[in-house]
């Protein structure tokens, strides 16, 4: 697997007129805590928590998918945040886990919400997908022909979780987490970034109709395998980077960053990247511990943590930044807006 120590991004400053102006979550109710999983597999709660930093992680009931989450997710923005739903004019869904090809999940977001007229689209980036949407949602508002756009991360991994595996099911969980960027004259995303190593591809995959990959077998018969370590080596060779790239991009030090927020794949993997570019572990907010690695989820869901304890306020920078399957990675740079 070529994955190298290259952290060239294409870190630049970006045209913005769009701002986050509101926030929901969900998570469903069900919990598997690491006594729960000790009675699936060979493991044991400390081991869990040295390794990983998890505690727990939620599990969606059998008849509840990834739509009825980002649904849940998008009405919990709109009952806390003084905004219509029938004025949203875009739906970004990003997720690995969706209830079925086709329709959308999307779709099924904009019947429930009641937004009349808008597009309504998926997109897999996995791990990157919440920050590629956000970016993606950015250029839908400076085209002028959106003004709100509803992105969503949400997932039902444990659909997908292998509970033979211990090296897998120890990790992941579902939720969702929903946000609103809209049309504001003072733009508030700063800087982006995106760059793939497709080389890297098969090493964290779900097979689909696909039997082979890249001339090698694939195993899991629908469910996730990750190679761990070469997973862990990519993300600190290229993450830390990354983020440095950004901020150069806006002319800031490390020092000036408020908050780092990445995906919540791995406690242990957050502190280490941290350290590699020089910020307090303290800095980083994560949804790891309590919910497990929700895939594109765990952004958001980190967020609206972080807002619930009054850590976020109003002019602070935020890094944002998801990496993982694909190998794919995405960042962006932003103010945040919400009271």
């Amino acid at each position: 697997m070529a994955t190298g120590t290259n952290t060239t991004t294409g870190a630049a400053r970006i045209a913005s007129r769009a701002a986050i102006t509101a926030i929901g979550s969900y998570v469903p109710e069900q919990l598997i805590t690491n006594a729960d999983l000790e009675r699936m597999v060979d493991t044991d709660n400390e081991w869990i928590v040295r390794r990983t930093g998890i505690v727990e992680r939620r599990r969606a009931a059998e008849n509840q998918f990834t739509s009825d989450m980002a649904i849940a997710a998008a009405r919990d923005l709109f009952r806390r945040f003084p905004t219509s739903s029938q004025d949203v004019d875009a739906i970004l869904v990003a997720t690995l886990s969706p209830d079925m090809p086709s329709p959308s999940v999307a779709s099924r977001v904009q019947l429930a919400i009641g937004a009349a007229q808008c597009l309504a689209l998926d997109l897999n980036a996995a791990c990157a997908g919440f920050v590629s949407a956000l970016q993606l949602a950015n250029g839908l508002v400076m085209t002028e022909a959106y003004r709100k756009v509803l992105v969503i991360g949400a997932e039902t991994l444990t659909k997908l979780t292998d509970y033979t595996d211990r090296s897998t099911c120890i990790l992941f969980g579902d939720g969702a987490g929903a946000v609103l960027v809209e049309r504001s004259e003072n733009g508030a995303l700063l800087a982006s970034s995106a760059v793939t190593d497709g080389s890297g591809g098969f090493q964290v995959y779900a097979t689909g109709l696909s039997a082979a990959g890249d001339g090698q077998p694939l195993h899991g018969a629908g469910k996730l395998v990750q190679n761990g370590k070469e997973v862990y080596k990519w993300a600190l060779s290229t993450v830390p980077g990354g983020v440095v790239e950004l901020l150069d991009a806006l002319g800031l030090s490390t020092g000036e960053l408020d908050w780092f927020v990445p995906h919540s794949a791995n406690l242990r993997m957050i502190e280490a990247i941290c350290e590699r570019f020089g910020l307090p572990a303290d800095k980083a907010l994560h949804s790891v511990t309590q919910y497990g690695n929700t895939s594109s989820a765990s952004i958001p869901l980190a967020l609206d943590i972080a807002y619930k304890e009054g850590k976020l306020v109003p002019g602070q920078l935020l890094v944002l930044y998801g990496f993982g399957s694909g190998l794919t990675q995405s960042g962006l740079a932003l103010r945040w807006t919400i009271r």
